[in-house]
């Protein structure tokens, strides 16, 4: 179950920054656009800043986003984050300033902050010309997790700078390892790479988070349903209402989730690509990545 700070649904229950910027032909102020995520992976962003073209001040910013609670927040937090912000002064924001910002996130919500943090660079990478939407050299290591598209760079560089020290948290902040599972042992290689590289004193303190705080237990099948029904109450029902669409949990046997399609959902035929995509690999991504789930007919 997430324990939202109040700042994180008050940005979620009241978002003030949703929308698009588009160019209005307004001399001395150019629109950048900055994307990142796939509404396949469950998570994605489009990062909208209005700049002064003189001084490279983000005038303006809007955002729109496919994805949970704390994902819209942390957009909300970003936008609040970066206006009036020269370019320069951006780019220093990281993932752990969106967090703070928000009062915090879960451990398992951290990859929307790195998200929002991804959002912002790209944006302002387009702007100035340089041809990777990504950071430095994201995209040009060795591809690790072949489920998300993540490379060896992108992870590195996520564990150094959120002193990570466990293939579980690499998949809390950038979903590696989050899909069939199999790169996970690549991830621990490069974690005590990384390990190797960290002065001793820094590495000790950073071992113990690896229990306590970040343990944690096998869900009990009461607390798997609870879990399930959270997420579709929480992260899916309202971008599926967003579209004219419902679900509603019918059964759970197992790792088998049994789903009621409804209103759009139910007659579009999509049907199969909404179910897969929009409830099955959120589930997997929240639960547990072993569940399935299944339309069942109504009048059965």
């Amino acid at each position: 179950m997430w324990d939202y700070t109040d700042k994180v649904m008050d940005l979620f229950y009241n978002p003030k920054n949703q929308g698009v910027l588009e160019e209005t032909g307004e001399p001395g102020v150019k629109i950048t656009v900055g994307e990142v995520g796939s509404i396949a992976c469950g998570d994605a962003l489009r990062l909208h800043l209005k700049v002064e073209e003189e001084t490279e001040k983000i005038l303006e910013a809007r955002y729109q986003t496919f994805g949970c609670t704390s994902a819209i927040a942390s957009s909300e937090a970003l936008v609040d984050l970066v206006k009036g912000k020269s370019l320069d002064e951006a780019l220093n924001i990281s993932n752990k300033e969106i967090a703070s910002y928000l009062g915090g996130l879960p451990e398992a919500k951290m990859h929307c902050s790195v998200m929002g943090q991804e959002a912002l660079e790209a944006a302002i990478y387009n702007y100035r010309g340089i041809p990777l939407a990504s950071h430095d050299d994201d995209d040009e290591g060795t591809l690790i997790c072949t489920c998300f598209g993540i490379s060896d760079t992108k992870i590195r560089r996520v564990i150094v700078e959120n002193n990570l020290t466990t293939a579980e948290q690499v998949t809390n902040y950038v979903k590696a390892g989050g899909g069939c599972g199999s790169c996970l042992a690549a991830i621990d290689d490069i974690i005590a790479l990384v390990q190797k590289e960290t002065p001793a004193s820094v590495k000790n303190s950073l071992q113990t988070r690896t229990t306590g705080e970040f343990a944690q237990k096998p869900l009990t099948s009461v607390q798997k349903i609870a879990l399930i029904q959270k997420v579709l109450d929480e992260e899916v029902r309202p971008v599926l209402i967003a579209d004219g669409g419902d679900v509603e949990l019918y059964d759970v046997e197992g790792d088998r989730v049994k789903v009621l399609l409804q209103g759009a959902c139910g007659s579009c035929s999509s049907s199969t690509a909404t179910l897969k995509i929009a409830i099955e690999a959120r589930l997997r991504e929240r639960v547990s990545k072993d569940l399935v789930v299944e339309a069942v007919d109504p009048l059965m």
